[in-house]
């Protein structure tokens, strides 16, 4: 027997139902398990310092295994130990024009992750690009913080150019070292970017000329930082919000634990 007009209609709208409520559901579970991974985050290095006095009493045949269960770990610490390394390279050898510490950078980096989902030592590598164009600096007042606000800008820029998924690694090394160069040099850096689609009007064309040649840099990077902010603001974030946003930060939220347990059990 053929269905009515109405009969169609109710099924196709119980199956909506059921197909938004189980999203809904995945969505949820996924918010339970950002905050549970974080919270263990927390606690990871009293876990791992008890890992590594239980290590000690643990014969071969036991820890091999461990061992080799954590190479992924062991791995993700060399990468992080060459990032950290070749950032204190570049600090040494610009001087510190950008006016950061490693430290600095390094919470930025963590608190990008936490918002956006990018990993971590993503960020740090895009930094590390950042951090050769020495006119990219922060300055004393709130507002001229340049190099802080380039870093978002960076995983904003390559975001909504990535069809609003954050880049990793070399991808955003290539933003950063796009995004720098127009910064370091605001007269040829706005041409550079508007064969990216970037664009500047005649006015602020003529206003950053102006800048520059006064000697007022910053003010001139300040003018491309707004431009962009307006064209790209806020793509990290967005992707960070969505459920592959989640995923991805519960996936660095669990590389951190294990990348911690690595690092205080591995002397064991």
């Amino acid at each position: 027997m053929a269905m009515s007009t109405d009969e169609k209609l109710n099924i196709i709208i119980d199956a909506q139902n059921k197909a938004q409520k189980a999203f809904d559901d995945l969505n949820e579970q996924l918010n339970k398990a950002e905050k549970q991974y974080s919270s263990l985050g927390d606690r990871v290095e009293a876990v791992g310092k008890k890992m590594q006095s239980v290590g000690k009493g643990m014969s071969m045949a036991v820890t091999l295994p461990i061992i080799a269960l954590g190479v992924a770990a062991a791995n993700s610490l060399i990468r992080i130990e060459q990032l950290g390394a070749q950032t204190e390279a570049v600090l040494k050898s610009t001087g510190g024009a950008a006016n950061v510490t490693k430290k600095q950078l390094d919470a930025m980096s963590q608190n990008l992750e936490k918002v956006t989902g990018a990993e971590a030592e993503s960020v740090t590598q895009g930094q590390n690009m950042l951090l050769t164009f020495t006119n990219v600096k922060n300055g004393v007042k709130k507002g001229d913080k340049i190099f802080d606000q380039a870093t978002k800008t960076m995983l904003d820029m390559g975001t909504a150019m990535n069809g609003g998924v954050v880049p990793a690694g070399e991808q955003l090394k290539g933003t950063a070292i796009q995004l720098g160069k127009a910064l370091n040099d605001p007269i040829k850096g706005i041409t550079a970017l508007s064969k990216v689609g970037v664009s500047f009007t005649e006015d602020q064309k003529k206003q950053i000329k102006t800048m520059v040649d006064a000697g007022d840099t910053m003010g001139a990077q300040k003018i491309i930082l707004a431009e962009l902010n307006k064209e790209f603001g806020g793509s990290a974030e967005a992707f960070g919000a969505t459920t592959a946003g989640k995923v991805a930060k519960l996936k660095n939220n669990f590389g951190n634990v294990t990348e911690e347990l690595a690092a205080n059990f591995l002397p064991t």
